[in-house]
């Protein structure tokens, strides 16, 4: 029987110019790419990968979802 989930997944672009993905519910489920097509395709199968690990590994626990509050610019003169 297959499931359906939802996950919070956080986006960035680094440095290098690749899109990088982290979820936090998953630890250590993170990935990054050169576009951000290719960076959802990856996301989605490290969930997926994430997922199946939980199965198989009992001792590997999802953490609570986040709540996504919002980001802010802070100015900070030094």
């Amino acid at each position: 029987m297959r499931h359906s989930y939802t996950f919070k997944t956080i986006i960035r672009r680094g440095q290098d110019g690749y899109w990088i993905a982290s979820v936090p519910a998953l630890p250590g489920c993170h990935t990054q790419a050169k576009t951000y097509e290719e960076l959802r395709k990856r996301i989605k199968e490290a969930i997926g990968l994430c997922l199946e690990a939980a199965k198989e590994d009992h001792s590997y626990r999802l953490t609570s979802q986040p709540v996504f509050i919002g980001m802010e610019d802070v100015a900070v003169r030094v």
